[in-house]
């Protein structure tokens, strides 16, 4: 396959293929390099409907992989796209995560942030890194990038799904606290519910490991023009100092956990 150079200031790109995660999740193949590291995004242009921030899934220098949940209008109309459909791509932006040689590493995924949890350890396993993989869901229909997981060398698959229709019944956090008091972790990635991850950070600072989360913010540019992924009481925009940060920084601001802001800076609660 020739490696196709690819303009990270825009470019249009065709779908090459397309895989069905689950009910609710699809992951969209794209026949180029960003040349991306694990935790970074890009900026989505769906033809005549939006632009939106999505988690680089993969990218081995030869094709990278967006995993989609349908969860807005946005992602439905990228769900109803078909291979050889075009989509708008920027990118790729931001921080992300970073591993030593042989760190043995925690990875929490909650629903679709499995995806890129899934890519770090992809890059963490070629350094001779151990992983532990915590993969949490609310049913096994809802589990998505088992198989992917279960393909990499030196990782260890844990599973937990709320009613327990597959692995532990009860939250991935759970899970998490038992390896983390029988075992020694050199670091925590975690990605998904913004919740979920301050349960993720709170249990690893009570461990003693630093922790790295994926924050996901309301963006428009993904460039630091536009503000609209200010920290609220820092001002500091997600796009630049994130989405990846220590759990150290996160757990001082004021939103974390309790409220995200829409597009109009209205406050949701959790």
């Amino acid at each position: 396959m020739n490696i196709k150079k690819f303009d990270s200031r825009f470019q249009i790109l065709k779908i090459a293929r397309i895989v069905k995660e689950n009910s609710v999740t699809k992951t969209f193949v794209f026949d180029y390099s960003l040349g991306a590291k694990p935790g970074q995004f890009i900026m989505l242009w769906i033809p005549g409907v939006d632009e939106k921030p999505m988690s680089v899934a993969f990218d081995d220098g030869k094709e990278f992989w967006i995993t989609v949940c349908k969860v807005g209008p946005a992602s439905e109309a990228l769900h109803k796209m078909e291979v050889g459909d075009k989509v708008g791509i920027r990118g790729p932006f931001g921080t992300f995560y970073t591993f030593s040689k042989g760190d043995h590493l925690a990875l929490v995924g909650g629903g679709y942030g499995a995806a890129p949890m899934y890519f770090s350890a992809y890059e963490a396993t070629k350094k001779g890194c151990k992983v532990d993989f915590f993969l949490g869901a609310r049913n096994k229909d809802l589990l998505s990038y088992t198989h992917k997981i279960l393909g990499l060398d030196n990782v260890k698959l844990h599973i937990s799904t709320d009613d327990g229709s597959a692995g532990f019944k009860g939250f991935i956090t759970e899970v998490l606290q038992k390896v983390l008091k029988e075992q020694k972790i050199d670091k925590v990635f975690t990605c998904g519910p913004e919740r979920m991850m301050v349960a993720v950070g709170e249990i690893a600072e009570k461990a003693g490991v630093k922790s790295f989360m994926s924050m996901e913010k309301y963006m428009k540019c993904g460039l630091g023009v536009c503000g609209q992924c200010a920290i609220d009481d820092t001002g500091e925009l997600v796009c630049k100092k994130g989405p990846v940060m220590k759990f150290d920084y996160l757990k001082k601001l004021p939103e974390l956990g309790k409220y995200h802001r829409d597009a109009q800076g209205k406050k949701h609660y959790y």
